[in-house]
């Protein structure tokens, strides 16, 4: 289990599961905010606080929900659907408390392409 927040703690989150590696896309909106996300079921993302008082960004085919808040900007979390129709969740691993990053392997993903 892993906790996490937005910069002001406003929106606060556990996250069920383990993760060794994260996808960083170079699209243009994953580049300029530097995310690493780590995908797990929706059903493992529990918001602590928060509920109902994100701002959401959509861009590109408007199928993701890209969660931030707004009083501090920070972008903890985005929702959506996998290609197979599962509800998934994209944690913002830079979000986490405890994380090293140094030690997590990042797969490069070509979302500049699609």
């Amino acid at each position: 289990m892993y906790s996490g927040s937005c910069h002001c703690g406003r929106i606060a989150f556990d996250v069920e599961g383990e993760f060794s590696e994260v996808n960083e896309c170079n699209c243009s909106h994953c580049s300029r905010k530097g995310y690493l996300l780590w995908f797990v079921p929706r059903s493992s993302l529990r918001l602590k606080s928060g509920e109902g008082e994100t701002s959401i960004y959509q861009f590109h085919k408007h199928v993701v929900d890209h969660h931030f808040c707004p009083t501090c900007g920070c972008a903890p979390f985005a929702t959506g659907k996998a290609p197979n129709g599962t509800e998934t969740a994209a944690i913002n691993v830079r979000c986490l408390e405890g994380v090293d990053l140094s030690t997590i392997k990042r797969i490069p993903v070509d979302g500049r392409s699609r």
